[in-house]
């Protein structure tokens, strides 16, 4: 199966979809790290490329981390944290770079929740519409863990210093009117109308001269953006001390024993 599908219309719209509706497209084991990261070179190498819009497959955006991976021995999760730390760092935190790097407009079209690192990256996207179904959550502390992707540097950067804490010291679930009045989407559709409305805004972009938009994207991120490598170096550290917490020990497992409630 194919992690990751791209497609390109005639105006240079990519659709670039996560495509791993099993785990609700989960995007902290390396084999999904790896093809989000081929299929942002391969699209920013497309000279007919003009906007991406970023969309998962099945009924979520995104369920972030994968849980069934994040034990120590598999996945990011090493039994030394130093190990962690590394696996963090060469791992899940390559894709913030990635979509910082990257010269093309992303589009999130949100169509489903967007919980923990998934919604760290609807966040790495320059632009985020809804669907109504939508929800969005900064949700690592209620496993006792941080947001080891670059999420306390995105999330403010967005919502806000304030709103930023609320949701990531609480971890609580927002719908998708509230993230519109967070400023963390800008638009809300029903459901059936989310990718008509993406694709509409992603044209309105590629309408634009090809070169000029490249540039005015990479220029509006170095200008705003700054000191990103300190912040996922601080994560991925914070971060391998948070895995080795009863906290953190305790929480996966009756979040294993919901869901394995809920399949029966």
């Amino acid at each position: 199966m194919t992690l990751v599908t791209t497609e390109r219309d005639d105006a240079g719209i990519v659709t670039m979809t996560l495509n791993a509706p099993d785990t609700r497209n989960a995007i902290s084991d390396l084999p999904m790290i790896e093809a989000i990261l081929a299929a942002l070179t391969k699209t920013q190498a497309d000279p007919e490329a003009r906007v991406i819009v970023l969309t998962g497959a099945g009924p979520a955006f995104s369920s972030g981390g994968n849980i069934k991976s994040m034990s120590p021995g598999q996945g990011l999760v090493d039994a030394v944290p130093a190990i962690t730390r590394r696996n963090y760092r060469a791992g899940i935190q390559r894709l913030p770079l990635a979509f910082e790097d990257c010269d093309l407009p992303v589009v999130a079209a949100v169509n489903g929740p967007a919980v923990g690192a998934g919604c760290d990256l609807a966040l790495m996207c320059d632009l985020r519409i809804a669907g109504a179904s939508a929800r969005f959550a900064e949700s690592f502390v209620r496993i006792g863990i941080v947001p080891g992707d670059g999420g306390a540097w995105l999330l403010p950067r967005v919502v806000g210093f304030a709103r930023a804490s609320e949701m990531a010291l609480t971890g609580d679930m927002i719908d998708a009117e509230t993230a519109r009045d967070y400023g963390l989407v800008s638009q809300v559709v029903p459901d059936e109308q989310l990718m008509d409305a993406a694709r509409a805004l992603a044209g309105r972009i590629a309408a634009n001269p090809r070169h000029a938009v490249r540039m005015t994207r990479r220029l509006l991120r170095q200008a705003y953006n700054r000191d990103l490598s300190v912040t996922l170096e601080l994560s991925s550290a914070m971060q391998a001390l948070a895995h080795e917490t009863e906290d953190y020990a305790s929480s996966l497992a009756s979040m294993r024993a919901r869901l394995e409630a809920s399949k029966s």
